[in-house]
């Protein structure tokens, strides 16, 4: 398997992934184009980047063999994560690689910012000596408004509170539970933060909701004389409307470590502004964040390699080791009855409902469960490179909408799977599986509402008919004259004489004479064959 470096990773990391006999890697020695990347990725099953390299749905398009780009540090701003979903390739980072020394930075331009301090040595360094034009402001005592409380903003939290600063906190998905163990107040209403901040420093992802929040309305909300940091993402920033801010007075100063062009164009109004600190794109740049960084996407790319453990994915939920042990035999008993559907069921089927009960309610991650059923239920459809990654923007680009419940109801096995296909509000087929002795044993146990017993594998003929004597030898008696063996079967019936649904697991496919005279008994219906 081949592994394309396409950025500068720590040696560590590379000498990782060169350790394994599976994989063949190739260390670029120069960033790429996107044009000079398309000859070089054709065969590439992994691509390892940093900021620098740019992933576009060109590169990924050209790369048909690609499962897995591995970036080493935080954002994936120059990854189409989108076009990266769409032909099913994992997209990971490296979140705890570079925690710290971001952090670090964050802070060290808040005490830049109070202290005034590169400013002042300019001034020394062109010979001056001017104590009164760069009086400073304390930190103690002072409000840090932080926006966006993940591993960062933590930390840099942590450090604020050390410096005695009162610590604001704007994040939509923190709870009052963890601000309170921190320490730190719980804004809800980012115009309260805004209002009340004497320093603000900005940790957030880049979103469609983030994307040019802080611009002119932002600023007008906040107090006067703030301080602000940006070391997370340029996009986050209207960069015209702090010029104005500056200008106006209504922010005193600002320290940015990223910007929406890099690198930084030599003429930008920021680089001549003096009241701006600026710094390089250097929150990574630490010995120690690129090494952890470096080891850290090694190891993930790895994993997901040669295992299939997931972690740090974007558009994949986390998989660990023993999540996946747990989950594997479902895996295989969800993508068959999600075949077993999708060969049975209408064209146009808008929903799926998959219930897990039994000790299944209780597995820690239902989801890859999920795109293993609509991966089988969608193998009827003629998408192409569909698999587990992209399965469910799929499934959405069809208009299925897939629900999922975790049912507590007692049933009858010891581990229950059951799926059912709606259109337009009507349930149109249902099906059901479990184990049998061992968790390698699946058997599809439910179909159409009845109790069965599928070997879910190789070639399934399925009947519903006439509860009546000699069926068993007619169906023997027409299959073998069609030298067709069967390997197993499976016979129910509601009551006797009544309705019954007959299942034979074959070695071969009928020919279509036999299922034509089976249509054409009156007492044999819904005759199908499914391959699982």
């Amino acid at each position: 398997m081949k592994i394309l470096v396409c950025d500068p990773v720590s040696p560590k990391g590379i000498a990782l992934l060169q350790q394994r006999p599976e994989f063949k890697v190739v260390v670029l020695s120069k960033r790429h184009s996107e044009e000079e990347l398309l000859p070089l990725v054709g065969d590439a099953v992994a691509m390892l980047v940093r900021s620098e390299t740019k992933v576009t749905r060109k590169v990924i398009e050209a790369a048909t063999r690609l499962r897995v780009v591995g970036r080493a540090g935080v954002g994936v701003d120059n990854v189409d994560v989108d076009a990266a979903t769409e032909h099913g390739v994992v997209v990971m980072n490296t979140p705890g690689g570079n925690t710290i020394s971001t952090a670090e930075l964050s802070f060290a331009m808040l005490l830049s910012l109070a202290r005034r301090v590169p400013q002042a040595y300019a001034s020394m360094a062109a010979g001056k000596w001017d104590r009164k034009q760069f009086q400073g402001t304390e930190l103690a005592g002072k409000t840090l408004g932080v926006l966006g409380l993940g591993r960062i903003g933590t930390e840099v939290s942590k450090r604020a509170l050390a410096f005695g600063m009162r610590v604001l906190a704007y994040d939509p998905f923190l709870t009052e539970a963890r601000a309170k163990a921190l320490g730190i107040q719980m804004q809800a209403d980012l115009d309260n933060l805004y209002r009340d901040a004497d320093f603000i420093t900005v940790h957030l992802p880049v979103t469609d909701q983030t994307r040019g929040m802080l611009n002119a309305s932002a600023f007008s909300k906040m107090k006067p004389k703030v301080c602000l940091v940006n070391c997370a993402r340029g996009e986050i920033l209207v960069e015209k409307d702090l010029l104005a801010a500056l200008d106006s007075g209504k922010v005193a100063a600002a320290a940015l470590d990223v910007f929406q062009t890099e690198p930084l164009p030599s003429d930008h109004p920021f680089r001549a502004h003096p009241a701006i600190t600026l710094t390089p794109h250097l929150g990574a740049s630490t010995k120690e964040a690129q090494e952890k960084c470096g080891i850290e996407v090694a190891e993930v790319t790895a994993a997901y390699l040669l295992t299939g453990e997931v972690r740090n994915a974007v558009n994949l939920p986390y998989l660990d080791a023993k999540t996946y042990e747990q989950v594997k035999p479902y895996l295989v008993l969800g993508e068959k009855l999600g075949k077993l559907l999708g060969q049975l069921a209408p064209a146009h089927v808008d929903r799926l409902y998959i219930t897990y009960g039994g000790k299944a309610q209780e597995l820690p991650n239902i989801d890859p469960i999920t795109r293993a059923v609509l991966l089988g239920f969608l193998s009827r459809t003629p998408v192409n490179d569909l698999n587990n990654v992209n399965v469910r923007s799929m499934a959405a680009t069809l208009g299925l909408t897939i629900e999922e419940k975790r049912s507590s109801e007692p049933v009858t096995f010891n581990e229950w799977l059951h799926v059912q296909a709606f259109h337009n509000g009507e349930k149109v087929i249902s099906a059901g599986g479990t184990f049998f002795g061992s968790p390698d044993n699946p058997r599809i146990v439910r179909l159409f509402s009845q109790a069965t017993e599928i070997v879910p594998s190789g070639v399934v003929l399925l009947l519903e008919n006439k509860d009546r004597p000699g069926i068993v030898g007619y169906l023997g008696t027409l299959l073998g004259r069609d030298h067709v063996n069967i390997a197993s079967m499976s016979l129910t019936r509601d009551t006797a004489g009544g309705h019954a649904l007959t299942v034979l697991n074959l070695d071969s496919v009928p020919s279509a004479e036999v299922l034509n005279e089976l249509q054409k008994d009156p007492d044999i219906r819904n005759v199908n064959v499914v391959k699982l």
